[in-house]
């Protein structure tokens, strides 16, 4: 996987504030109570994942933690109810059987 770039990056800006005026003009549609933004570095070695996590920790202000398994790093940063997580996992649980 891949970060989006600069012209996709604009679009899902743009989508993410055209939902949110959707939901607030359509109070009769569910919405979730909460959301999460999931990030993936692209790289194929674990330490460069671990690297990238950590760069992506010190841009959003966040520290890095373990997951509950201990095998996946991440950073996340809270906005109310949502949450931007970037998450390095490693390559031995990205690979297709």
């Amino acid at each position: 996987m891949t970060y989006a770039n600069p012209i996709q990056r604009q679009e899902l800006i743009t989508g993410l504030r055209a939902l949110a005026d959707f939901l607030e003009s359509n109070p009769e549609v569910p919405a979730p109570p909460f959301t999460d933004m999931l990030i993936f570095p692209p790289h194929t070695d674990d330490s460069e994942n671990r690297r990238e996590i950590d760069i992506i920790a010190s841009r959003i202000g966040a520290g890095t933690e373990l997951s509950y398994s201990g095998r996946h790093y991440l950073a996340s940063r809270r906005f109310g109810p949502v949450e931007y997580r970037a998450v390095a996992i490693p390559p031995d649980e990205t690979k297709e059987p």
